[in-house]
């Protein structure tokens, strides 16, 4: 089986609820099409909980097992992905419970010294080691808000459907998690003023 990359989330949406069903009515092979799909995102997603390539690599193998074994069991009141990124979660989530991934508590991570090039605050998380190290080193109910929201750019109500969370909830610990990173790193909230200072400055202009 072989099937087009979509080019929308409603597209790719739809392509996914296809491939389940021919996996459903007994066409295996078509499950390697999800693996082709989300493997990348996935193995991306537990990186950011595990920060070692070949382990990520691992749990993502892991969680697809896992989806494989209760595709059955999908209910299909969210999306496929939604649902897949629930499954991935909650195998890393467990492993890491069993094997913890060792970091420094928060308050003992370094201050990044260098400027941030990014607009928002969190998102200098992504190209700058040490703020990346300062999230996972978060309590983890803040840790896995901050990773799906920021790190895997999902909205509240998927990281809540992700989580099992209410949204209220999830908002509440992003809330938390922003105030505990500001407090560890002040200067980033100043650059982050000075960098939209900037941009509505530059938009005056144009």
């Amino acid at each position: 089986m072989t099937t087009t990359p979509p080019s929308t989330h409603a597209d790719r949406a739809d392509s996914d609820l296809m491939v389940v069903d021919h996996v459903l009515a007994g066409d295996v092979r078509a499950f390697e099409e999800i693996v082709r799909r989300w493997q990348g995102p996935l193995v991306n997603l537990a990186w950011r909980y595990c920060r070692d390539r070949a382990r990520a690599e691992d749990l993502a193998q892991e969680a697809f097992l896992r989806a494989w074994r209760g595709l059955s069991r999908w209910r299909r009141d969210s999306s496929f992905s939604t649902w897949l990124f629930a499954v991935a979660a909650n195998v890393y989530r467990s492993e890491l419970k069993r094997f913890p991934t060792v970091s420094l508590p928060l308050d003992q991570a370094p201050e990044p010294s260098g400027p941030a090039s990014q607009h928002r605050v969190l998102e200098v998380r992504s190209s700058h080691e040490l703020v990346r190290a300062a999230v996972l080193a978060l309590p983890h109910r803040y840790r896995e808000p901050v990773i799906l929201f920021y790190f895997h750019e999902m909205d509240v109500a998927a990281a809540a459907r992700t989580l099992g969370l209410p949204e209220g909830t999830v908002k509440a610990r992003l809330s938390r998690a922003r105030a505990l990173l500001r407090v560890r790193f002040p200067h980033l909230e100043a650059e982050q003023e000075h960098t939209e200072l900037a941009s509505q400055h530059a938009g005056k202009e144009a």
